[in-house]
């Protein structure tokens, strides 16, 4: 079991950017990757962005790539999304969460150990 927490999120006109950090501490030896999410009120939570732990691979949500960037630190045991450009539209909680296994990156069930989110609110 790891622990995560996020940080980062806040308030900004569109077109600004947003770096969010995940920081995981715990059993980090058998994370495969971690994945990043979005919950707006009264939506399905919705997938972002994943890397691997070593940070060979990333995958991006529809929509998402582009103007989002995945980057895993794991000397640092944190994880990062870069948010450019953002939009109304990209207002939500986001949360990221931790994987053991490879393969079903974008499932939300697929993840075992999750963050408590941090929010992103974006004005026109």
């Amino acid at each position: 079991q790891v622990q995560l927490v996020e940080s980062g999120g806040g308030s900004v006109q569109a077109g600004a950017s947003l770096r969010l950090s995940c920081t995981i501490s715990g059993r980090t030896s058998t994370t495969g990757g971690i994945g990043w999410f979005r919950q707006a009120p009264g939506k399905e939570r919705f997938f972002v962005a994943a890397v691997t732990w070593n940070g060979e691979n990333t995958w991006y949500g529809e929509f998402m790539k582009g103007r989002f960037t995945v980057s895993s630190d794991k000397a640092k045991n944190t994880v990062y999304l870069q948010m450019d450009r953002l939009q109304p539209g990209d207002t939500a909680v986001y949360y990221c969460a931790a994987k053991n296994e490879d393969g079903l990156w974008r499932r939300p069930q697929m993840y075992s150990d999750w963050g408590q989110g941090t929010q992103v609110t974006v004005s026109s």
